[in-house]
C-alpha cells in the first residue's frame, strides 16, 4: 500500500474478515501526535529510530529476548490468520514472517502512514503480508476472524479509554482457542535498579506507560469476555511482561 499523506484505509480483500463497507477515514489520533510525534508520526523518528541496535538498547538489552518469548507462544511454524497490532522498530515482523505455514496469512495494522511506509520498505518479502491503515481501538476485521493476535509494546502508549478499546477489540477479532498476546512494561520487583531509574523516563517520554506499572492488564478485559486461559509472565526483574490470553 502506498501511504502518502492520505488518510484513507485501503482494506485487502484477500484479508478473511476485513469489512468492505465504506468506514470513515482513519485519523492519526490527537493524543498520538502530540505525544509521540518525536517517536512515530514524524518522518524524521523513523529515521532515528529504525535501528536495530537502538531499539534493543531502549529495552536495556531485552528486544531479542522478548521478541523470541512472543514468537515463542506463536509456534515454531505460525498457522492460519495473524494480526500484528501495529509496526514494531527492530525485526519483529520479519522473524513472524519466516515462521509462517505457506497457507499463513500475516495482517499488520498501524494508524500512522509513516509505520505503514516503514514497513513496506523493511520487509522483502510480502507474499504472504498484507499491511493496512487501520486504528487499534477500530479494527475492521470481522469477529474471531483471526488465529493469533499479537500487541507489541502499544498498550503503554495509550490512554486508558483507548487502550480498553484495544484489548476488547484484539479479543473481539481474535478466534475461540486462538491466542492473545501482549509484551509490555510491568512494575519491577522493589529489589530492582530499574523500578526507580524507569519512573523519571517513563513519566517524561511515556506519560501513559506507569498504568502498566500500577494495573494489571486484565483489569481493563471486558467484562463479557470469555476466555479458557490466562498466563502471565514477568522477565528482567519485572520491568517487562508478557500475558497470553486463550479464548
Amino acid at each position: 500500500m502506498l501511504l502518502e499523506k492520505s488518510n484513507l484505509r485501503q482494506l485487502d480483500p484477500s484479508l478473511t474478515g476485513v469489512a468492505t463497507a465504506p468506514h470513515a477515514p482513519v485519523v492519526v489520533p490527537e493524543y498520538l501526535e502530540k505525544t509521540y510525534w518525536w517517536a512515530y508520526t514524524h518522518p524524521n523518528a523513523v529515521r532515528v529510530f529504525e535501528r536495530q541496535w537502538l531499539v534493543n538498547l531502549i529495552l536495556w538489552g531485552n528486544f531479542s529476548r522478548l521478541r523470541d518469548l512472543a514468537l515463542q507462544d506463536m509456534g515454531e511454524v505460525i498457522h492460519g490468520q495473524v494480526l500484528q497490532v501495529a509496526c514494531v522498530y527492530g525485526n519483529l515482523t520479519e522473524h513472524i514472517v519466516r515462521r509462517l505455514d505457506p497457507q499463513a496469512r500475516l495482517s499488520v495494522i498501524d494508524v500512522a502512514p509513516v509505520q505503514i511506509k516503514n514497513l513496506h520498505k523493511k520487509l522483502n518479502d510480502k507474499s504472504q503480508v498484507s499491511i493496512l491503515q487501520q486504528d487499534a481501538s477500530r479494527m475492521a476485521f470481522a469477529n474471531a476472524s483471526q488465529d493469533t493476535t499479537l500487541v507489541f509494546f502499544l498498550l503503554h502508549e495509550m490512554p486508558l479509554a483507548v487502550r480498553r478499546k484495544t484489548i476488547s477489540e484484539a479479543l473481539r477479532v481474535t478466534k475461540p482457542g486462538g491466542k492473545i498476546i501482549f509484551v509490555d512494561y510491568h512494575k519491577p520487583v522493589s529489589s530492582s535498579p530499574f523500578r526507580y531509574i524507569m519512573v523519571p523516563i517513563l513519566t517524561t517520554l511515556e506519560p501513559y506507560a506507569m498504568d502498566l506499572w500500577n494495573n494489571d492488564i486484565t483489569a481493563w478485559l471486558p467484562a463479557a469476555v470469555s476466555f479458557s486461559q490466562i498466563d502471565k509472565q514477568t522477565y528482567f526483574g519485572g520491568l517487562y511482561q508478557k500475558l497470553v490470553i486463550t479464548r
